[in-house]
Order: structure tokens, then C-alpha cells, then sequence
């Protein structure tokens, strides 16, 4: 199969005895391009997109969801209080019949006059008062009203006088007695001259509930309106009785909406005065007692027990402690209004509703709904969208961590790469040194079977930053002809996504630790080294490039070609194009970059004004350090140590190394080191012509050469497999300065 190598990463391998090579044979070519596409989609960040998504679509799904939420809001609150304003107009419309019904009894002549012959009988009775009950008078009166409580649907009647004593009754216990308080409110009222209706209470006598059982506490309700004489003075006030299990619930049950939604009344107690919809619901929650005859009507106090009872939840407090639920709370102190927010009802149910109080008869009506059944829609809709994110959400993690995984692949198979010995076209043999960004091996070209340098990224330091310089590094220095310049062979990148490039191999020893085993460099020696550096540095200047690190740890001297001193230039890592803004951008904007030691005063303090002459100020410090064995300025930190490049005056070299030099040699490395460029040799071929003209120059002769590097060559190459000058790719360990400064700024 197509994947079957990249899943052979996964499977754990025997464990491998004894020695043996990994040859890069080993790893299959599938998993290869498998890797490599993986080292794409990891560059790219693909993986950014599933993240992006769900960041996305948890916005869009943010504001739909509030904008659906607020259009439901509304559309709830206008339902609520459309229905409320449905019940409301038909409790008006049946209250004013009521009234009306009332009234006309009440303003009757009939009813007039049989009221005021009670009234007389009962006052000249004295204390015989008990004679109304069998007075023909209530016959009368009886027979009378029963015409409009047959028509009108009433089931009995009172008749008072102004001193609240009952003058008729629909039962004889009431006749003759004061008015029992539960009837003083809505009788003053209408002794007032004003008709009312009550709100519904526990009867006190024994009558007929709904199911024919004769108890009292049977839920009761009046219609009252003044009697008036021929004068239209108010001299009594007649009341028709109202069942309120009939057409008062009935109205109030109309209004609902959905399953759960119900209307009902309450009185200034908080006491439920109409019957509920879901009474056999309640009486399983334990809110009204359970019996065949039992209702909610004058049982159900509307308060918050703090928890949803349909839950299982069960207050701590007696019901009577507990607060009314919101609705009835607001109302009852003359608030009217609409809640579609959520808030508890008296079963602990969350639900919205809108309410409303008749202050003139001292009962409110409320309708409410479940909040879940309320906002089931906008429920679906929030678990549908926190089902994408979670699915998007797991993508997500599932991406990252499987390119975590093939990133550690990536780099396994890198590793294994390099511990077959084996890249590309080129055979491994030893490493010669690392550094922060790479590491540089010996190899061999496989056919040509040339030695070779190797330097490579850092398998942990691969990133798009390091591979830009990294192909950055090659491509400046593979414009560069001159012999005294670093060649480039190849340049490429492994099927396990390794990026490296070959250059010529150099086994001769590099000028920093030239002058720490060997010590201070002769005039002609330093002269004839300079001019060659003088040389690879105008090729560079000329293509618009400028070092920017020309230090002796970058300068390799060797033995090429049959020529002894043969010098070369290393690192263009830190190259600036002057001409190419993006590449001098790739080592940050306004940064310091180079090594203290040999940086020019602009260097410092501008760096990104570098031109050729900032080079040649390093080259003359490399210079004053081959001739005397010590930096220009030596201080005991970078700080005061840049603060000298700046604004201190070099030692002359006669006075650092306590012999005499030339005059003409002393005149040129210090003129490089001018804090002015425009002081110094204005190129590197200037320079070169300047050290031409120096009475030592030329008197390094090829014997000379051959002679220091016949007896020094055994000492040159083993220093060669430590050096750091291969592409300054590993600090050097030997010179204390090198050790406490020296480090690359970039």
C-alpha cells in the first residue's frame, strides 16, 4: 500500500543487540514523501486552519445564537403579553357582566322593596331576631333571586344591610348575624356605593363542593352591588355567590401555551385562587394533599422551594418560610410586567411569564411556560453548534497532536539519517564541530570521493527563520569565485527533510587558534595574510555584500594545491545586501550583529549602515590581533567593551606588543580602525594596495611558508577537527576573550 511505510513508524521495533549500522536504506521511501509532506504542512501551519475554524464558527455561532436568542426573547415576550392581554380582556368582559348582573338585581324595585320590608321587620323585631329565617319575607326574597341565579348561573345570595347584619341568605346560618369577616372588604366596598367582585376564599359554612359533598372551606366568590332607596341613597348591598372552579378557572385555563404553559389567579397572600392545569402533577410533588376530591384552588401557596421538585430537589423550610415565587412577589406589590429571562414558579421549575394585578378587586392573574420547553429551539440549536465545535474542537487536537507525532518522526528519521552516515550523495565520516544553528560533518562524495565539509541545521532548530537564512548562507556565498573564499559544492535537502550543503574541506587551522598555539604572526606573515583577505572581501563588496563578521575565527589558513598560507574566508552567514532590503531584514531590524571584539564603531551604534568599510575596520583589528596576540580593546564587559570600539583610541601595536613594527604596517591597520569611515581605506583593494606598500610586504616567501607548516603541519591538523571555523559553526574553548565576549549577536 501507498502508506503502508509511514504506518510502519508506529509499530515498535525489536530491540537491536549488539553494534550494527543504520543504513538511511532502512526507512521506506513512502515514509520519506510522507515526511516531506509533512514538513510542508507543518511549514505552512495547515494546522491553523481547523483551530481558525472553530475560533470562526464560535463567533458566527456566538452571534447567531444571540441574535436567534434575542428574536425568540421578543417574539416570547409578545406572545406573553398578547395572552396576557386575551385574559385580561376576557376577565374584564365576564367580571363587567358579573357587575351588571348585579346590579340590575340590585337596582330591581322587587329587590328594593323586599329589602327594605326585611329591613323594617328587623328592626321592629328587637331581639327575636331569629324569626327571619322563617319570615315569609325570605320566601319571597328566595324566590325572587332564584329567577336570576337560575339564568345568570349564581349559587346563592346574601343580602346587608348598612350595619353589615345578613338581612337573606342563601343558607339560614348566615340570616340575622353580622358579616363574617372574610365578607367585610368587598361589602364596605359596596357599601360605598361600589360594585365589586371578591376574589375567591374558604367558604365558612357547609355547602356542595363541585362534587355534590357538602363541607365547608368549598372555594367561594362574590358579585356585590349597592342597593339603592327612591333617593338613590345606599341603603344594603346584595352579593351573588360564584362558584370559581367553573367559569372564572375556565377562562383563566384557556390561556396557555404549549404543553407546559398554564394561566391562573392568586390573592394578596400568594394563595393560587383558580385551579391549575397539572393538579394531579402536584399532588405527586406533595404541593396539595392527595385525595379523589382534592384541588389546587385555595391549597397551593406560590412560593419558591429553591430547587426543581420535578428533579427530586426538597426544601430544608416550611413552605409557609419560603419567599413567593417572582410574579406573585411583583404583583401583589402593584407591579405588572414580563419576564422571559427565566426565573423559578412554585414547583422550583424554571419558566418565564408576565403577569398582572387588579388592584381595584385584589387578585393578579400570571401565565407562564417552562423555560425548557421556551427556548427548545434555541437548545437544539446551542447543542448543535457545541457538537461542531466539539468535533471541530477534537479535529483540531487530533491534527496537532498527529502533527506532533510526525514532527518526532521527522526528526527520529532525520536523526537516523544522520546515524546511517549517509546524505544524499555524501558518506558521513566524523563531526568537526556545532554550533546554535548547525553542525558540520567530514564527508565524501560518493563518486567523486572528495573530502568534503557537510554543515547542517540543528534537527531541533528547524524553522521557517532558520531555513531562509540557512538557504540564504548558500546562495550569497555561491556568488563568490574568489579562491580565498569558502567554495560551495551542493546544496539540498533530504527526503527526511534535513537541509544541508557541502563546501570544500579545509584541514588547516583557523587565525584564532593560529595565534593561541603559535603567538603573534610576523609583519610579512600578517601582511601576506591580510592581502588575501583584502581580495575575498572586494569580490564580496563589489557584488553590493558585506560580511559583517570578519573575525580570526573565520579565517582559515591552509595548505592548497601545492601553496602554503593559502587563506580563507568563512561564515557569510551574516552577510547584508545592501541593494536587497528583504535580506538585511532576515537579521532583524536595528540589531547589533557581528562579534564584539572586531565590530565597528557604526557597527554599534547604526547597524544598519554597514557598508564594505565596516569589514575593513574588522579587518583591521584581526590584523592588530595577528601582529600583537591581543584584541584591540580588552575590557570586562561587552558594554565598556562596545563603548571603546566607539569613542577610545587603540593602543598603537609597537606599545601592545613590545617590539617595534613598521611604521608604514602600524599607520595602515590603524587607519582601518578609524572611528570615522570616512578615515579609512575606502575598499578592501585600497587596503590591499596600502599593505603592498609596507617594506615587509612580499618577505613571507613560499619557503618560508612551507618550512613553518613542515614543522607545524602535525599540530595544524589535529587542531583542524576542533576548529570552529568551519562556517563558525562551534565556539572555540581556548581563548579566554573569545570565551567571556564573544558571542554571536544575532
Amino acid at each position: 500500500m501507498k502508506f503502508a511505510g509511514f504506518f510502519d513508524l508506529f509499530q515498535r521495533r525489536p530491540a537491536q543487540t549488539g553494534p550494527q549500522r543504520v543504513h538511511l536504506t532502512n526507512i521506506s521511501r513512502s515514509t520519506a514523501r510522507s515526511i516531506t509532506r509533512t514538513g510542508l504542512f507543518l511549514k505552512r501551519r495547515i494546522w491553523l486552519f481547523p483551530v481558525l475554524a472553530v475560533v470562526v464558527l464560535a463567533l458566527i455561532g456566538w452571534g447567531m445564537r444571540r441574535a436567534i436568542e434575542t428574536t425568540m426573547k421578543e417574539n416570547l415576550k409578545s406572545e406573553l403579553e398578547t395572552l396576557l392581554n386575551v385574559e385580561t380582556a376576557m376577565l374584564d368582559t365576564w367580571i363587567r357582566v358579573q357587575l351588571s348582573n348585579a346590579e340590575s338585581e340590585a337596582n330591581a324595585v322587587e329587590t328594593r322593596e323586599l329589602f327594605q320590608k326585611l329591613q323594617t321587620e328587623f328592626d321592629s323585631s328587637g331581639p327575636a331576631k331569629g324569626s327571619l329565617k322563617t319570615s315569609e319575607l325570605q320566601k319571597d326574597l328566595r324566590k325572587l333571586l332564584a329567577q336570576v341565579m337560575s339564568a345568570h348561573g349564581y349559587h346563592g345570595y346574601i343580602v346587608v344591610d348598612k350595619s353589615m347584619v345578613i338581612l337573606g341568605a342563601y343558607t339560614d346560618e348566615l340570616i340575622g348575624s353580622p358579616a363574617p369577616k372574610q365578607f367585610e372588604p368587598f361589602i364596605t366596598q359596596a357599601l360605598k356605593g361600589e360594585s365589586t367582585v371578591c376574589p375567591p376564599y374558604s367558604s365558612l359554612v357547609m355547602l356542595k363542593d363541585e362534587f355534590g359533598q357538602l363541607r365547608s372551606g368549598v372555594p367561594t366568590m362574590f358579585v356585590c352591588a349597592p342597593i339603592r332607596d327612591a333617593n338613590f341613597q345606599v341603603i344594603g348591598a346584595i352579593g351573588l355567590r360564584i362558584r370559581p372552579e367553573l367559569e372564572f378557572t375556565r377562562i383563566l385555563q384557556l390561556g396557555r401555551i404549549g404543553t407546559s404553559g398554564e394561566t391562573y389567579a392568586f390573592n394578596a397572600s400568594g394563595t393560587m385562587v383558580s385551579n391549575s392545569r397539572f393538579d394531579e402533577d402536584l399532588m405527586l410533588l406533595g404541593l396539595i394533599p392527595d385525595s379523589e376530591y382534592s384541588r389546587s384552588i385555595l391549597n397551593l401557596q406560590l412560593r419558591d422551594p429553591g430547587g426543581n421538585l420535578k428533579s427530586g430537589f426538597r426544601p430544608k423550610q416550611r413552605r409557609s418560610s419560603l419567599p413567593q415565587i417572582k410574579m406573585v412577589e411583583q404583583a401583589t406589590r402593584g407591579i405588572s410586567g414580563v419576564d422571559v429571562e427565566g426565573f423559578n414558579d412554585y414547583r422550583g421549575v424554571p419558566v418565564i411569564g408576565a403577569w398582572h394585578w387588579y388592584d381595584k378587586y385584589g387578585f393578579g392573574i400570571a401565565t407562564q411556560m417552562d423555560f425548557d420547553e421556551a427556548y427548545r429551539t434555541l437548545t437544539i440549536l446551542k447543542r448543535t453548534f457545541w457538537g461542531l465545535f466539539a468535533l471541530l474542537g477534537l479535529s483540531s487536537i487530533a491534527i496537532f497532536v498527529f502533527t506532533l507525532i510526525l514532527a518526532q518522526m521527522q526528526r527520529e528519521a532525520q536523526k537516523q539519517a544522520i546515524a546511517s552516515q549517509k546524505l544524499g550523495q555524501y558518506r558521513l565520516e566524523e563531526k568537526l564541530g556545532s554550533g546554535g544553528m548547525g553542525v558540520v560533518y567530514k564527508g565524501v562524495h560518493a563518486i567523486l570521493r572528495r573530502p568534503t565539509a557537510i554543515k547542517l541545521l540543528h534537527v531541533e532548530k528547524v524553522n521557517d527563520s532558520s531555513i531562509e537564512r540557512f538557504e540564504r548562507e548558500v546562495q550569497i556565498t555561491c556568488q563568490l569565485n574568489n579562491p580565498n573564499t569558502v567554495a560551495i559544492y551542493d546544496y539540498g535537502r533530504t527526503e527526511e527533510g534535513l537541509f544541508y550543503y557541502a563546501m570544500e574541506y579545509l584541514d588547516g587551522i583557523d587565525l584564532q587558534n593560529l595565534v593561541e598555539k603559535y603567538g603573534p604572526q610576523s609583519e610579512a606573515r600578517v601582511i601576506h595574510i591580510l592581502e588575501q583577505i583584502c581580495g575575498s572581501l572586494y569580490e564580496a563588496h563589489s557584488l553590493g555584500l558585506v560580511h559583517r563578521d570578519i573575525k580570526p575565527a573565520n579565517i582559515m589558513l591552509n595548505r592548497r594545491g601545492g601553496e602554503p598560507d593559502v587563506v580563507k574566508v568563512l561564515d557569510f552567514g551574516l552577510v547584508k545586501a545592501l541593494d536587497d532590503d528583504k535580506q538585511a531584514n532576515l537579521t532583524a531590524a536595528n540589531s547589533m550583529t557581528g562579534t564584539p571584539l572586531y565590530m565597528s564603531p557604526e557597527s554599534i551604534q547604526t547597524p544598519n549602515s554597514v557598508d564594505g568599510r565596516s569589514d575593513l575596520y574588522a579587518v583591521g583589528a584581526v590584523g592588530y590581533f595577528l601582529l600583537t596576540g591581543h584584541p584591540v580593546f580588552e575590557t570586562n564587559s561587552i558594554v565598556e567593551l562596545c563603548q571603546q570600539h566607539v569613542s577610545a583610541v587603540p593602543i598603537p601595536p609597537t606599545e601592545r606588543l613590545g617590539a617595534p613594527v613598521s611604521k608604514e604596517l602600524e599607520a595602515v591597520l590603524l587607519a582601518c580602525l578609524e572611528k570615522s569611515r570616512a578615515k579609512r581605506p575606502q575598499t578592501a583593494r585600497d587596503l590591499a594596495s596600502m599593505l603592498a606598500k609596507c617594506p615587509t610586504a612580499n618577505r613571507w616567501s613560499v619557503d618560508e611558508a612551507d618550512a613553518w607548516w613542515g614543522r607545524h603541519e602535525r599540530g595544524v591538523v589535529s587542531s583542524s577537527s576542533t576548529s570552529n571555523s568551519l562556517s563558525g559553526s562551534s565556539k572555540s574553548t581556548s581563548q579566554q576573550h573569545e570565551r567571556t565576549f564573544v558571542t554571536d549577536v544575532e
